[in-house]
């Protein structure tokens, strides 16, 4: 039984990882350190450091690459630490994850889960209080995913990892 939002998301990663080689995750302190929320806890240890990546603190950069590696056969799941840490990926979610299966005429798909927290209750108000998942929604090539329970979050993560298209899957900070 899951008790929890954190170990419903934990579990879906490892059971997709172990199903899939091409799956990878990376994101800031996601690898030794588990991840801020530790949703990422014992993953590295498990994969090893070239399936579970800690990145540089530069969101732009970590989604780039992760565009590259999914429309080349990879299936990487990025983890933003706060939602308000998304707005210098912008760029790279908009112009180009949401856009080049289309771009390219169904040549290139994107295999790529961008997961967030999103939403109140952590009591940091900078870059931790906005509610932007709306604009995300307005974005054409792009699922935005919610999960509100536990069986939920380890249902739509999975299908999010399985999914040729993009998906930004958001967790909620409490």
């Amino acid at each position: 039984m899951i008790a929890n939002m954190v170990q419903a998301l934990n579990q879906a990663l490892s059971q997709e990882m172990e199903r899939d080689p091409q799956v990878v995750i990376l994101g800031e302190d996601i690898g030794v350190d588990g991840g801020v929320f530790r949703v990422t806890e014992g993953l590295v240890q498990k994969f090893g450091s070239r399936r579970v990546m800690d990145t540089p603190l530069a969101e732009s950069g970590i989604v780039g690459a992760a565009i590259g590696m999914a429309a080349f056969g990879l299936r990487p799941v990025v983890e933003i630490q706060f939602m308000g840490f998304i707005y210098p990926a912008f760029n790279q979610i908009i112009s180009h994850l949401a856009r080049l299966r289309n771009r390219t005429r169904g040549r290139f798909t994107i295999p790529l889960v961008i997961r967030t927290p999103y939403g109140a209750g952590v009591r940091a108000l900078e870059h931790h209080s906005e509610s932007t998942e709306a604009l995300f929604c307005q974005i054409p090539g792009l699922t935005v995913v919610v999960p509100s329970t536990p069986f939920e979050a380890k249902g739509l993560l999975t299908a999010a990892i399985r999914s040729d298209d993009p998906v930004v899957f958001l967790e909620p900070s409490r």
